[in-house]
């Protein structure tokens, strides 16, 4: 049992920590920006801003409406629409017809996308996902591919939309600035590539989104839970849990593994041992499998530490080698951050940063999980318009947002842009967190 007192005195602790943080983060010395930064902060004035964000949202849904205007299951490019959502959908159908073992079959699942789109295809669309996600679909298999998917894009854009809000409501700064917010949000590119494929990202962003909220309101145990539930994108659990481990984030990380091991647990016991075992197999050769998959520029598509070395070096070993390197300072600073005395906000946005430029198979339409980072650390810049950081993080922040449209002219340059671009937001968060003062005075509240 525990009494009222303690209560109170856990509470008031809780408060002495918090009043810390702002005390260490207010008083920190630091350098100011550059006189290029403190000009490039100034010229992306709210006029400038808003006139991007009403030209870029129109670009991309007036190019995506052109595109989907076509009758029929084909796009003008030839392509399936929403056709990510075609592996989700065949696996549904293959469980309802009692065939969960053909669920990682490349030609079991690629006779049954045929005989769904009706005519011959090129495209060829592996299933990555545990059996778990197609049994989430099961309710929608009893309905045409187009209506089904339909259905999915409609529900994620809802979820996106309230993801967002919740986000923004935890935004003092953003709050006169509703308007701008919402046009930001349908013209955030990584909505729009999730959009058309009809990809499961919304559900990342929705982990994301209820852990931050959870560590808003102290819940960490809950925190940990929501970040588990990403075991069915397992990816984005590689930097995660040794953040947390390394922080010493027990409560965290304990809610993390319960959470992932129980939704794996779930689907041995439900489908057996010998779909796990396909399913892990397919896991360990992914870049196998994608490599003989309609995704031959897979690359130019993806955003982490992974895919910039793979296209920036042409030895793979050597590049595989320097994405071990980078990421083992990638994880540094992450751990940093979350241990130091910076707002949850700072610390939110590092973690999922980590987790983003770690992650070794991320494609463009997964950066829709950047949505609270960006909201976060806009919120912080107007907050905190007098601190020496806050012109490197509008910037920063700015090119986070736009640079993944510049993704395809990689396949000329070799270079993805928007990698150095969160590499940079994650080191000034780190820098921040230096002159903040590092670490509490109790690992009572380390992971909070």
């Amino acid at each position: 049992m525990i009494d009222g007192k303690n209560i109170d005195g856990a509470q008031v602790d809780r408060a002495r920590i918090d009043r810390q943080r702002i005390d260490r983060v207010n008083s920190s010395p630091a350098q100011p920006a550059s006189p290029w930064i403190e000009s490039a902060a100034q010229w992306l004035n709210p006029r400038r801003l808003r006139a991007q964000v009403v030209v870029l949202a129109l670009c991309l849904w007036g190019v995506c409406a052109i595109d989907f205007a076509t009758p029929g299951f084909f796009d003008r490019a030839g392509n399936i629409k929403f056709q990510d959502f075609l592996p989700l959908y065949v696996s549904a159908r293959l469980i309802v017809e009692g065939r969960a073992n053909a669920l990682y079959g490349q030609q079991a699942t690629a006779d049954a996308m045929q005989a769904v789109v009706g005519q011959p295809t090129r495209v060829l669309l592996p299933n990555l996902y545990g059996p778990q996600v197609g049994l989430f679909f099961v309710p929608l298999a009893r309905l045409s591919f187009p209506t089904a998917a339909r259905i999915w894009v409609t529900a994620s854009l809802l979820v996106f939309a309230g993801c967002v809000y919740l986000v923004w409501k935890s935004c003092p700064a953003l709050r006169l600035h509703s308007g701008f917010v919402a046009l930001s949000a349908i013209a955030f590119p990584p909505l729009f590539h999730f959009f058309v494929r009809a990809q499961t990202s919304v559900l990342a962003l929705a982990c994301f989104t209820v852990a931050y909220l959870a560590f808003r309101a102290d819940r960490r145990g809950w925190a940990g839970i929501a970040l588990g539930c990403l075991i069915f994108k397992p990816q984005f659990l590689v930097a995660i849990p040794l953040v947390l481990l390394l922080s010493r984030g027990w409560t965290t990380l304990a809610g993390l593994l319960v959470a992932g091991g129980a939704q794996l647990a779930f689907a041995r016991i439900y489908f057996g041992p010998a779909v796990m075992h396909s399913y892990f197999d397919t896991l360990w050769h992914m870049s196998r499998v994608i490599d003989t998959s309609e995704l031959s520029f897979a690359p130019i598509q993806m955003h982490s530490l992974r895919s910039f070395f793979s296209l920036l070096i042409p030895w793979p070993e050597v590049a595989i080698g320097l994405y071990a390197l980078s990421s083992i300072v990638i994880l540094g600073m992450a751990v940093a951050v979350w241990k130091s005395a910076a707002p949850l906000a700072l610390r939110f946005s590092a973690l999922t940063l980590a987790a983003v430029l770690i992650n070794p198979h991320l494609f463009v339409y997964d950066l829709l999980v950047l949505a609270p980072v960006l909201l976060l650390l806009a919120n912080w810049v107007l907050a905190n318009a007098a601190q020496p950081s806050s012109a490197v993080l509008q910037v920063l922040t700015y090119l986070a947002s736009v640079l993944p449209l510049f993704g395809p002219l990689s396949r000329w340059t070799h270079l993805q842009l928007s990698v150095p671009a969160f590499t940079a937001l994650l080191w000034v968060l780190w820098r921040h967190s230096v002159t903040a003062s590092h670490k509490l005075a109790s690992n009572e509240f380390g992971d909070v």
